[in-house]
């Protein structure tokens, strides 16, 4: 197996300074003093001779649709080598711009042989940038880390790159001086690539400790009798709690139980935090501790189900004026079908269509996990459930269907099609909404 570790790193042309120098005083006639280029100026030229490598705009906007619109496999091949060369710029707002590229073009096709063969020098760029970079370079750094894995799937590969980059991703969770937001990403990290690699049970378990140490801190204090305030590091909390939920679907029954018992009359204190992403993690965190509880305990039983249904009955029909309009909205809608779970056993059906096929949705287990992978591939979710055997595999979808090039065309929409399809639902929901007012505005002259 091929293991390229070259760093062809472009030629900075910084020597022509020198020149530039001599042809001005020639055209001039006056001698003066002309600055060598430094390294920002070198990563600046290099970045315009690769204008197609750094913008990872392009990916995130067009995704795999540039290819057969406008070029071919061997184009997007030659704008991810520029990348993966510019991982390794002196100029840290250079090494962010390339990772950030590599990331969404990874996440918007399939390049499993690609990257099967720079896998050691794309986890070598990550490992350099989360251990020398800065908050938002560290960011971009992890969020590759977890594609990178989400594309190599399951085996011995991507055990290597979480051999290599998991020491280094816990210790900047751990990290208290470390920016939140690098903290937060490496979280969600660690978990999403610990889920994928990892078939040794103790390497879970040492996982699920770190992220409980993490966000076992926003639990309530006994001796504190008014609610959880937030603080900087909820989001950190939010991220570990989430991601260590994940992990859970994957631990043996003995230790889902043992997990269970730990938390579950520890996490209804989350919902009275007045953040209200806090409040909407605990509350999916307990319908899905409820759910695998009664799959593994057919006579399971919770002491306090009346306190807690209580809880989650107020925030399924909170109307406090002192919270966001949107915030109230999320905030019952979630509530709702946790309520739902944990009193009725029940859950609401959810449909995801891609391509020609769909995927149902029907348990908290299924809604986490598809929650996460979507957060990380964002828009590419519906490629990836198509062509990913890792994802399509955790769904349970089955091997990829081939879809031949005539009927890939019928299924396609065009950029101007799209515009037109936007353009026209926008109209019609301002049509409805001025008839709504319209007809409050009659209501209030009446009475």
């Amino acid at each position: 197996m091929p293991k390229n570790k070259k760093r062809n790193i472009p030629h900075r042309g910084g020597g022509g300074g020198g020149a530039g120098a001599a042809a001005a005083a020639a055209a001039g006639g006056q001698h003066r003093n002309v600055q060598p280029f430094s390294d920002e100026d070198a990563s600046i030229e290099t970045m315009s001779h690769c204008s197609g490598f750094s913008d990872p705009a392009s990916f995130a906007e067009d995704g795999p649709e540039v290819l057969d619109e406008e070029g071919t496999q061997e184009d997007l091949e030659y704008k991810l080598k520029g990348l993966i060369d510019l991982t390794f710029d002196k100029s840290a707002k250079t090494r962010q711009a390339a990772l950030e590229g590599i990331k969404n073009a990874m996440a918007s096709k399939i390049l499993y042989e690609f990257i099967l063969e720079r896998r050691i020098t794309l986890t070598d760029s990550i490992e350099r940038c989360l251990k020398k970079g800065k908050s938002d370079e560290q960011r971009a750094a992890a969020g590759l880390a977890c594609i990178l894995c989400v594309q190599l799937g399951p085996g011995i590969e991507s055990e290597e790159v979480l051999k290599t980059l998991g020491p280094i991703l816990k210790k900047i969770i751990c990290d208290g001086t470390a920016s939140i937001q690098a903290r937060q990403a490496c979280a969600t990290c660690f978990g999403v690539c610990c889920f994928i690699a990892t078939d040794d049970i103790t390497e879970l378990y040492s996982t699920m400790e770190c992220l409980e140490n993490i966000f076992t801190k926003s639990y309530h204090k006994e001796k504190d009798t008014n609610g959880i305030c937030s603080t900087p590091n909820t989001v950190l909390h939010i991220s570990s709690l989430l991601v260590w939920t994940l992990l859970l679907t994957i631990c043996p029954i003995n230790e889902v139980k043992k997990k269970i018992e730990m938390h579950l009359h520890k996490l209804p204190s989350l919902l009275s935090c007045d953040d209200v992403n806090m409040r909407i993690a605990a509350g999916e965190t307990l319908a899905l501790l409820f759910e695998l509880a009664r799959e593994t305990d057919n006579d399971f039983y919770y002491e306090d189900m009346e306190s807690l249904t209580q809880k989650l009955r107020a925030l399924a029909t909170d109307g406090n004026k002192h919270r966001a309009k949107v915030d109230k909205r999320k905030q019952r809608s979630v509530f709702r079908d946790v309520l739902r779970a944990v009193e009725e056993r029940d859950f609401p059906t959810e449909t995801v269509k891609f391509g020609p096929e769909r995927m149902y949705i029907d348990c908290w287990v299924k809604k986490q996990t598809y929650d996460t992978f979507k957060e990380i591939l964002g828009t590419g979710m519906q490629y990836h459930l198509q062509s990913n055997e890792f994802l399509r595999n955790v769904f349970e979808l089955g091997p990829p269907v081939m879809l031949d090039a005539a009927t890939l065309k019928t299924m396609k929409i065009s950029r101007f099609e799209r515009h037109l399809y936007n353009s026209a639902a926008f109209k019609a929901r301002t049509k409805a909404r001025s008839k709504c007012r319209d007809k409050r505005a009659d209501v209030g002259e009446f009475f």
